[in-house]
């Protein structure tokens, strides 16, 4: 329970600023109501503009009593605000002509709440809020549209992803355990999330894009997963569908770029110091892929590729178990990478580098972006990464060149020949 020692008494400047944010707030929400139409005509709702302004008003005043002790009475003008709201509500679902929908005594309540908020001095956290209800209210049709398109594979996986990320995370012990740095179960579990986030996010991609565009679409949602295993893929159906060859060559093209831009974005996350450092270099083959990106999906080259099968929905389209792999590879890479950086020093980091980009991007950017610890490293660590891209890039040339037809060895190879020249650029000339 709230007391008088709990909070500190605001300045009259700053308790009028409180209630004045407040009152905006309501009068924000009140004038959406109104404008819907929920506040006028037969079928109108208890509260409109004038209401609404008073509501927030009122749960500023609340939070000012608060900040001056006032408990008891701020609650009596709390509750009796809940009430008349509650009250409005089941006389509303009473007239057997009105929809008993509650959205606008939820969204006063809402307004009490914020209203207190602002009361209690945190003006930028009401405000933003304020204005975060305003565009749910104001994008309901949007909204209902967007849980209409939502299926049953997507729908569980963002359960799942809720309860990996809000109840197995808290559960995972911070660590270290074990020599040469020690293994952290609660970042490892941080970087399952992040992998199974990107693996969801490819599957949307990938289902919003492979039933309606071409292979060179599909292509680029995969890379969000793997641009390894878009190479792969396509390649052999290249020898399938020949006369798709254009098509499943710039999904490739798409797919690597879109590789280079991933392992930057997931760089910065875990270390800004070495994405810092990994930019310019990066920028050189992400700025090469693009234009060769645009040039392959180009106007008219969608009507020329046939479209994409439709994609079966996978039993877990977070690919959970791919991800802790992904995890423990991680964390055998950052062992393995300390044992030699003990034993042979900062040289022997770049060869290993360069076999880990043969096997997994990810893993060796994660490695190396937790290893950058100290300012020697950083750029050690930047030159790592783009080493591995580059011998990760070579690896599919020889998959493109091996195993597609004559016209996909011809467009693919020659785009992935010109990445690879790109990123082998990067690493000497910065």
């Amino acid at each position: 329970m709230l007391s008088a020692a709990a909070v500190t008494p605001l300045a009259a400047s700053e308790a009028a600023m409180g209630l004045a944010v407040a009152a905006l707030v309501g009068l924000a929400v009140g004038i959406e109501r109104q404008w819907s139409g929920h506040a006028e005509g037969p079928d109108a709702r208890f509260a409109g503009a004038r209401t609404f302004f008073l509501l927030g008003g009122a749960g500023g005043l609340a939070g000012v009593l608060l900040t001056a002790g006032a408990v008891a009475l701020s609650a009596v003008l709390l509750g009796g605000a809940a009430l008349l709201v509650a009250a409005a509500y089941v006389l509303a679902s009473r007239r057997g002509s009105l929809d008993p929908d509650g959205t606008t005594e939820v969204a006063a309540l809402v307004v009490l709440g914020l209203g207190v908020v602002a009361g209690l001095g945190h003006l930028r956290l009401a405000s933003a809020a304020g204005v975060v209800v305003v565009l749910a209210l104001n994008e309901k049709s949007t909204i209902h549209e967007f849980v209409r398109r939502i299926d049953d594979w997507e729908l569980r996986g963002a359960l799942q992803f809720a309860v990996l990320a809000l109840v197995v995370l808290p559960l995972m012990p911070k660590g270290p355990y074990g020599p040469l740095g020690g293994v952290y179960p609660q970042s490892l579990w941080l970087l399952v999330l992040l992998f199974s986030g990107l693996n969801f996010l490819g599957f949307v991609a990938r289902r919003v894009v492979g039933v309606t565009r071409g292979y060179a679409y599909a292509g680029l949602a995969g890379g969000l997963v793997s641009s390894t295993a878009v190479t792969l893929n396509f390649a052999r159906r290249s020898r399938l569908e020949p006369d798709a060859g254009t098509g499943l060559a710039a999904g490739v093209v798409g797919a690597c770029t879109l590789l280079v831009l991933r392992v930057t974005g997931i760089t910065f996350v875990l270390n800004q110091e070495a994405g810092w450092a990994l930019l310019p270099m990066a920028a050189i083959p992400l700025g090469a892929g693009v234009i060769l990106t645009a040039w392959a999906f180009r106007p008219g080259t969608e009507a020329r590729e046939p479209a994409a099968e439709p994609m079966t929905p996978p039993t877990n389209p977070l690919r959970v178990g791919s991800a802790i792999r992904l995890a423990l590879l991680f964390q055998g890479a950052l062992l393995v990478l300390a044992w030699v950086r003990s034993e042979f020093g900062d040289p022997g980091v770049l060869p290993l580098a360069a076999l880990l980009g043969l096997t997994d991007m990810d893993a060796l950017t994660v490695s190396m972006a937790r290893l950058a610890t100290d300012g020697g490293m950083i750029r050690l660590a930047a030159q790592a990464i783009m080493l591995g891209m580059l011998s990760n890039t070579v690896l599919k040339f020889a998959v493109a060149v091996t195993l597609g037809t004559s016209q996909f060895r011809r467009l693919a190879g020659a785009g992935l020949a010109y990445l690879g020249v790109a990123t082998l650029l990067a690493l000497l000339l910065i």
